[in-house]
């Protein structure tokens, strides 16, 4: 057994009753589950297939403390409005590390049909309906679900009535602020019921510059028949912030699920995509973009089943990498049998923009069914040395025509936001990001 997992399972054994006391008896219930489970396995390192350039053991190894016994940690909550996109109006929680907490505008304009509240307090007031949920995706039997579920004391829950349709997107910021080495257990469930679309956007920012945080994250998200939800996930942490986000979806008929993550600013940082397409005419998008430098790490999974027939999904994932940063996607798309004309796309493209930055990338197909349109594809180059030679002669400076050969580059990521106001603001983050004057943890970049 590794030891950065046994020094968690030694903590739980000892402090059980209080990590539960700081919870509800609705996410409780599959703490003993989890324990088993960790109990005889490890966490994933780099001898495991999909994990050659990323240790999660490494990961969690070092000391972290966790706030089981829900010690209340001051957090300058006024940073979160700096995460504020201009000329677009959201409704806006705040994860104080892993504590969440909702903004007065989210509390006086939360529409009829819709609930945006913490995870716990809804175990506590909506048990039936969190035990129905809480779990059905994200499988246990996964070290970092497990990891994740033992110390998990609350989280965001999200859910969209029947029919209803939210013109603000939900916005929930999460922030790390500790003086000392620290470790959040996040948890997110997600439920879109019938017919219902909802705009999902999170923010994850570290404001002590200096402190080492780990985030442990698991999204479980639920799209019932005709749902629509769109998720984006824009990373400006610090280079001391680790983190390691597991996403897991089920979509039924008719439903469309779009996902578009950002890696701007980070220290090391791993991102799965798991998503089950269990019922026809269904649409799924996989969108993401990586920025690193110095000796940033970013590594994004991907993994699509069809189960179901005559549904479609696409992935986009593009890197730039500079200086001595390290770079990996491995992406995964299986047609089952019972999926017929199913139309599956992926494609990963990459900008080696050093001699010393490294990219590995792996795209996978697994087809069990004659009848589908498929294809993957995976592109790793430097910048086009003719354009910068072209641009550099009309009088560009070297270093500007860079810049903008790298904003090109992630353009058709970016288009792929559909809320003109984020998709303007996530624009002027990536030009910024290119320029070196994105500024987390102090957020001056926001």
């Amino acid at each position: 057994m590794s030891n950065s997992l046994e020094q968690y399972l030694n903590l739980y054994r000892d402090l059980s009753a209080t990590v539960d006391q700081g919870s509800a008896p609705a996410l409780n219930r599959l703490r003993g589950e989890a324990f088993d489970v960790l109990s005889g396995t490890r966490l994933p390192n780099r001898s495991d297939e999909g994990f050659e350039k990323t240790s999660i053991d490494d990961m969690f190894a070092p000391d972290f403390g966790l706030n089981i016994s829900r010690i209340n940690i001051p957090v300058d909550l006024a940073a979160s409005f700096r995460c504020d996109v201009p000329n677009l109006s959201t409704l806006m929680g705040v994860v104080a590390n892993d504590k969440f907490i909702p903004t007065d505008t989210l509390l006086r304009n939360l529409p009829e049909g819709v609930t945006v509240m913490s995870l716990t307090k809804a175990a506590i007031e909506r048990p039936d309906e969190i035990a129905q949920a809480y779990g059905s995706v994200a499988p246990i039997t996964n070290p970092g679900v497990a990891l994740n579920t033992l110390f998990a004391q609350d989280g965001v829950y999200i859910r969209i009535g029947r029919g209803v349709r939210i013109d603000k997107p939900i916005q929930i910021v999460n922030i790390f602020s500790s003086a000392t080495p620290l470790m959040a257990a996040r948890r997110v469930l997600i439920v879109a019921e019938e017919d219902s679309q909802a705009n999902i956007l999170f923010c994850d920012h570290s404001r002590n510059d200096g402190s080492k945080y780990l985030s442990s994250q698991v999204v479980e998200i639920i799209l019932h028949r005709g749902a629509a939800v769109q998720y984006f996930d824009i990373e400006e942490s610090s280079a001391d912030t680790s983190r390691y986000c597991q996403m897991f979806v089920d979509q039924h008929e008719a439903s469309s699920f779009k996902s578009n993550s950002s890696t701007l600013l980070n220290g090391s940082t791993r991102n799965e995509f798991n998503v089950n397409i269990n019922g026809q005419h269904c649409s799924t998008g996989l969108y993401g973009m990586a920025i690193a430098s110095n000796k940033q790490h970013i590594d994004n999974s991907s993994n699509v089943v069809h189960c179901a027939p005559r549904s479609t999904s696409n992935q986009l994932f593009k890197y730039v990498l500079d200086d001595n940063a390290s770079g990996a996607f491995e992406g995964n798309i299986e047609v089952t049998p019972n999926a017929p004309f199913t139309e599956a796309y992926q494609s990963n493209n990459n900008i080696i923009a050093s001699t010393d930055a490294r990219m590995y990338t792996k795209p996978q197909l697994l087809i069990y069914n004659d009848e589908v349109k498929c294809s993957h594809g995976a592109t790793t180059g430097q910048l086009n040395a003719e354009a910068l030679f072209y641009m550099q002669a009309r009088g560009i400076p070297q270093a500007e025509a860079r810049t903008m050969l790298m904003q090109a580059f992630m353009i058709d990521v970016i288009n792929t936001v559909t809320l003109e106001s984020l998709r303007d603001r996530l624009r002027h983050l990536v030009e910024k990001r290119f320029d070196n004057t994105l500024a987390c943890p102090t957020c001056k970049g926001c």
